[in-house]
């Protein structure tokens, strides 16, 4: 059974905002899929040790281990042309304050009702643009991973660090 990018979605959401209390079908209509699709999410997170089932959460070591070094190599993003999305990597509001960058090009979801324009960055799972704009925390995560996804060596130090403060404050 192999980690899919749903899974992982799965992971980051119980990771970064406080697994206690939580059902399938509120994972599953805050993630914009079904309550099955969530079930079998975290049957293959729990397969991967990603998912303590006895705790019924993530386990945050192993979780941050496979953000960090294994995202770019089990989910590389498409990057395609310019495009209207929500900024994402670099561009997301997790880097604001920390980082000088270029307008003119940053990395986006597409989104066809996104206020900016940007490189075509394919988001991790479908509905992340959507969710993100409801759900600032998970958006500054997935931003660091996009950072981490597109590799750069400076801003992926940065993402790791941030990521790694976001994933233990919640600890």
């Amino acid at each position: 059974m192999n980690l899919l990018p749903q899974d992982v979605l799965i992971m980051i959401k119980l990771a970064v905002s406080g697994s206690e209390g939580w059902t399938y079908n509120r994972i599953a209509h805050e993630l914009d899929m079904s309550p099955s699709m969530a079930h079998s999410g975290v049957k293959r997170a729990t397969q991967a040790r990603l998912f303590d089932p006895n705790r019924k959460r993530p386990r945050r070591k192993a979780l941050e281990e496979f953000l960090i070094h294994g995202m770019k190599y089990a989910f590389p993003p498409d990057i395609g042309t310019m495009t209207r999305g929500i900024p994402t990597a670099f561009a997301s509001p997790a880097f604001e304050g920390h980082l000088l960058y270029d307008p003119e090009e940053i990395y986006v979801w597409p989104y066809a009702e996104g206020s900016h324009r940007g490189i075509s960055f394919s988001p991790l799972y479908r509905s992340v643009p959507e969710i993100a704009l409801k759900d600032k925390r998970l958006y500054s995560a997935l931003g660091l991973i996009d950072a981490l996804r597109l590799g750069r060596a400076r801003e992926s130090e940065l993402a790791k660090k941030l990521l790694v403060e976001m994933l233990r404050y919640d600890a």
